[in-house]
């Protein structure tokens, strides 16, 4: 695994990840896992948790060094925000431009 540098990656991938997130919101699928978090009678509470589990998990795969491990428990950390930003009406473009705002 390499780290820094300007390795090509397709930033994409996020935006066409939060289009089918948007979608699934605007037109639930029956056998979509994000449809039945978005439509869960918990509501967000529901979408938080699983942001929470996903955390924790995220740090115990850092904690044990296992890079592979951290790389997956990272996308799934992300996705799950995704869908919180998605469950509370947040526009991923916002967190986008906050990014870009702080940026030095």
């Amino acid at each position: 695994m390499r780290t820094g540098g300007n390795d090509a990656v397709d930033p994409r991938v996020i935006r066409e990840l939060w289009e089918v997130i948007c979608e699934r919101a605007a037109h639930p699928n029956e056998g979509s896992y994000t449809s039945q978090l978005l439509r869960d009678k918990k509501g967000i509470d529901k979408v938080l948790e699983k942001v929470g589990e996903e955390s924790n998990e995220f740090i115990i795969a850092i904690k044990n060094g296992v890079p592979e491990r951290t790389t997956e428990e990272a996308a799934d950390l992300l996705f799950h925000i995704l869908v919180a930003l998605r469950a509370a009406n947040v526009d991923l473009k916002d967190v986008i431009r906050e990014l870009e705002r702080r940026r030095k």
